[in-house]
């Protein structure tokens, strides 16, 4: 019974005192997990959790082990400083393993190198014993590198600032024909004044002039506001009717149309307005009394105990408001397109700040671009053909360019912080990038936002900030792939363009759709270059490209 006994202990001492070369030829008994399962690349880095569970009698009390994730790809292989452990036994200051077994974590993390989008992560592990050395079998623990973030737009946006350009400029010339006190009588004197006089010359300019027309005509007759509200209200319909029965004398000869004819009474925005434009030493006091109160019986009462001030107004005020006005409403159509590009070649003197800035806009050459801005630059010292001209200089790839513009520019500016926050995207500096575009708050900088974090894997709030692309569905197409919403990023890639193709074929691919994968890869693969990558991309390793 002894021998048995201690044949039974010896055996059990043996398996749990195992040989290095015992723990290479049991390693298959140990399990290794990896999450994720496919490594993916994340901001510039790849980062999984690597867990391996030995098994009971497997790990030698008095052994080390080194184990080295590497990671191979096309091309050559990356491997990180070894884990080290030790068995219960030994005296040193290595993570311990027991032999009773024992699942062991660990963080890898490696730099992203071109050529990783097709590669695998696995584990080269020894054992040592005093100065003995066993090399364990390599286990292979995922594969990698999924690089699909890779596929954000980072250029930035940044729109050149709109021109103020009018296609058609709308104005009115106008005429007065002025009343006495409490009568609705046109006196002769009036229609042949001045203001009728400079109405009609007018009306004949634009007559003259093809690019000018009158589109509409009108008369408003008013009564200034001092007496009884419902007789001034009467005085100012009769002006109006005898304003008409002049507009016809008067006009006779000269293109007008037929006008509408108005009668608003009282004149109190007249009033005011000719009281805020006035010397009066009080008119502060009037104005304040207009605010105070809106009903016009009050409001004159108020003002006729001023009585100092009441015999100002009669003097200076009221008289102009006793009054009709022969309005017309004219439309001038400015230089069309194709006229400012000729203007441009043959009589570029003609073009102001406004021209000039639509003009470029029309050009599609960025050398005459360039020189455009700079002549508004020059001429005008326009601020917003200095932006324009660092906008252009940003979508040429000329930072230090279009930085030298910006710094002659208002740095509050939310566009022209947008363009800086570009700069520092372009020089990788997300962190200063992303602090800019929050600042700057416009829909560029919003955009530009999402492709911050985007590179820096902050996709949830990347889909949350680009979840209405106002451009190009690019980049919220690929948040909403980045954060598994395949349905919001299918519904969102309407644009027509091969690289948003492409992601309709991660989304196809993700959703098990062949046939989708295979059509929409075939209208991605008019960019060559992403036909390359498509060879490579882990993506569509389950399909036959």
């Amino acid at each position: 019974m002894k021998k048995h006994l201690f044949f039974f202990v010896s055996a059990a001492l043996a398996v749990a005192c195992a040989s290095p070369e015992k723990m290479a030829k049991m390693a298959e008994n140990v399990k290794v997990t990896c999450n994720p399962t496919v490594l993916e690349v994340v901001n510039g880095t790849i980062d999984a959790t690597v867990s391996v569970t030995y098994p009971k009698d497997y790990f030698n009390p008095k052994v080390i082990m080194e184990v080295t994730p590497v990671i191979v790809y096309e091309g050559g292989e990356a491997a990180m400083k070894p884990f080290k452990y030790q068995g219960e036994k030994v005296k040193d200051n290595y993570k311990v393993v027991s032999s009773n077994g024992q699942k062991v974590t660990e963080k890898v993390h490696f730099d992203y190198v071109e050529g990783m989008e097709k590669s695998y992560l696995e584990l080269r592990g020894k054992v040592i014993a005093g100065k003995k050395t066993v090399n364990l079998p390599t286990k292979k623990v995922a594969d990698g590198a999924n690089t699909t973030y890779m596929l954000v737009k980072d250029a930035g946006t940044v729109t050149p600032k709109a021109d103020n350009y009018q296609e058609v400029i709308s104005s009115t010339t106008e005429g007065q024909i002025k009343y006495l006190i409490n009568s609705s009588d046109v006196r002769n004197s009036e229609l042949k004044g001045d203001s009728v006089k400079d109405f009609l010359a007018a009306l004949d300019k634009i007559a003259a002039d093809e690019r000018t027309s009158v589109t509409s005509t009108e008369i408003v007759a008013y009564a200034s506001p001092d007496g009884a509200l419902d007789k001034n209200e009467q005085l100012s319909d009769k002006r109006s009717a005898s304003a008409s029965k002049a507009w016809d004398k008067v006009t006779k000869g000269h293109e007008a149309a037929d006008p509408t004819v108005r009668s608003v009474g009282e004149d109190w925005e007249g009033f005011q307005q000719l009281v805020s434009q006035s010397s009066l030493e009080d008119k502060e006091l009037i104005l304040r009394v207009l605010s105070m109160y809106s009903d016009p019986a009050v409001r004159e009462n108020e003002i006729r105990n001023m009585s100092q001030v009441f015999t100002a107004l009669k003097g200076e005020v009221l008289p102009e408001l006793r009054r009709a006005r022969l309005i017309a409403n004219v439309e001038f159509k400015n230089y069309t397109n194709e006229e400012l590009l000729d203007l441009l070649q043959n009589n570029e003197s003609l073009l102001d700040e406004e021209a000039l800035l639509r003009v470029a806009s029309l050009v599609r050459n960025a050398d005459q671009k360039e020189d455009i801005y700079k002549k508004a630059i020059s001429k005008f010292n326009s601020e917003r053909a200095k932006f324009n001209l660092a906008a252009l200089y940003l979508n040429q790839g000329k930072d230090a360019k279009a930085e030298a513009c910006l710094n002659e520019l208002k740095a509050s500016d939310p566009d022209v912080l947008n363009a800086k926050g570009v700069i520092a995207l372009h020089k990788e500096d997300y962190k200063t990038a992303e602090q800019i575009f929050r600042k700057a708050g416009t829909d560029d900088a919003k955009a530009n936002l999402g492709v911050v974090l985007i590179l820096t894997g902050q996709y949830d709030e990347a889909a949350q900030v680009l979840k209405d692309p106002k451009g190009c569905c690019n980049n919220s197409v690929l948040a909403y792939i980045l954060t598994d919403q395949l349905e919001k990023a299918a519904a969102t890639a309407h644009c027509k363009d091969p690289r948003v193709q492409y992601l309709k074929a991660i989304i196809c691919a993700r959703q098990g759709d062949a046939n989708g994968v295979k059509s929409n890869l075939e209208k991605a693969f008019k960019n060559p270059a992403l036909k390359e990558r498509a060879a490579k991309d882990i993506e569509f390793a389950a399909y036959t490209l």
